[in-house]
């Protein structure tokens, strides 16, 4: 167990004012921002190190730690950038406007954002875990009708507040699903995952969905733009998020050649699946490397498929410890750690990296992180990814 001697004293954290992500000075807002909360930030680490007792710790033996906030030693570099939510919808309301914008000024360099439900049909009406664009729809005849209104308002609020996304690339739509019905869910009442979590009836109209949706967005917001963007397929596809079966992996074969179809030189990834941990997720991540190493490409039957990043879900144990959240992060180093061995145990082809801090300026990857300080930094991220050159 570590002990703390805290000495400091800290600022309480201001927020910006709303009329602040129109006409604003990111700069100078964002270092004002920067010296509001680095004391806090500070403390929360020091923090999240004593609440966890570290496994490399001696149980017998204590550690004093002295912060003394009245000395500056430089400015903290934020790793979190990557954020991500259920419901697409909220993204252009007003509060999540604001909440993004202070995301985004909290940043050095522009933050990512994911969200589900992207290809989810419905009228754009948002509850808990749900979400529609209502993207894909079919005439009588069973032709592809395509209706980009809703995706507009939300690639057009990340553009105003300099975000880049994280395309995440799923549902599946009503029309295209093997079994649509029943297709929205009410969680927490009722089944979660029902006509949206489905295989598509038709890969090739899943793959000309994926073109037309990468194609709509490079026109409406160039190439430099899109080409800085990430684009992966699905959500965890190792529990019931797909229900379909390893054909996953036709899902991302087909849908990766589109998106480089659509715009090449995109920076395509995967599979985002949960926490390596666990055996089953290990398992998974493991089978997807194989199919991206050796395997038989679905839609272009060459041997294995583009994998620019590699994205997994490493989540703590959080619990309630005297009315405080503790937030367990036992369990997401270890996981970190297992993902990193079974990613590194495959020919790279090429130098693997991190982009914990800046996916420009990115950071040599080890094979497993030692540094217990940087890995806490590192582990920041809800999403870990593994960038490849």
């Amino acid at each position: 167990m570590i002990r703390l001697v805290l000495r400091s004293v800290p600022r309480r954290y201001e927020p910006p004012a709303p009329a602040l992500w129109r006409g604003w000075n990111r700069d100078s807002n964002r270092n004002r921002l920067r010296g509001r909360i680095r004391s806090a930030w500070l403390l929360s680490l020091v923090s999240l190190v004593s609440s966890n007792g570290l496994a490399a710790q001696d149980a017998g033996a204590g550690v004093n730690i002295k912060v003394n906030g009245n000395q500056e030693q430089g400015l903290w570099k934020p790793t979190w950038i990557y954020f991500g939510y259920d419901e697409p919808n909220h993204t252009y309301s007003p509060n999540a406007k604001k909440l993004l914008g202070e995301l985004a000024v909290l940043s050095p360099v522009p933050v990512y954002i994911r969200t589900h439900n992207l290809f989810t049909s419905g009228d754009g009406s948002a509850s808990v875990k749900w979400g529609s664009t209502n993207v894909y729809t079919e005439d009588a005849s069973g032709e592809p009708i395509y209706d980009w209104t809703i995706v507009g308002r939300i690639f057009d609020t990340y553009q105003e507040l300099a975000i880049k996304p994280l395309v995440e690339l799923g549902f599946m739509p009503e029309a295209l699903s093997v079994k649509p019905e029943p297709y929205r869910h009410n969680f927490p009442e009722g089944p979660l995952y029902t006509g949206w979590a489905y295989p598509p009836k038709s890969h090739q109209k899943w793959a000309d969905l994926v073109f037309h949706f990468v194609k709509h967005l490079r026109e409406r917001y160039g190439d430099v733009t899109t080409r800085g963007w990430l684009w992966e397929v699905w959500n965890e596809p190792d529990i019931g998020y797909w229900q379909g079966t390893r054909d996953e992996f036709k899902l991302y074969d087909y849908a990766v050649a589109a998106v480089l179809r659509a715009l090449p030189g995109a920076h395509v990834g995967g599979p985002d699946t949960t926490g390596p941990l666990g055996d089953s997720a290990a398992e998974f991540l493991h089978v997807f490397l194989d199919h991206y190493a050796l395997q038989s490409n679905y839609a272009t039957s060459k041997t294995g498929a583009p994998l620019d990043f590699v994205s997994f879900h490493a989540k703590g144990t959080p619990s309630v410890e005297n009315g405080h959240v503790q937030m367990g992060i036992r369990n997401q180093l270890a996981a970190i750690q297992r993902g990193f061995e079974i990613v590194t145990s495959f020919p790279s082809g090429g130098t693997l990296r991190s982009s914990w801090e800046n996916p420009i300026q990115k950071a040599a990857l080890p094979a497993r992180p030692r540094n217990i300080l940087k890995a806490l930094t590192e582990m920041a991220r809800c999403s870990q990814l593994i960038r490849r050159s």
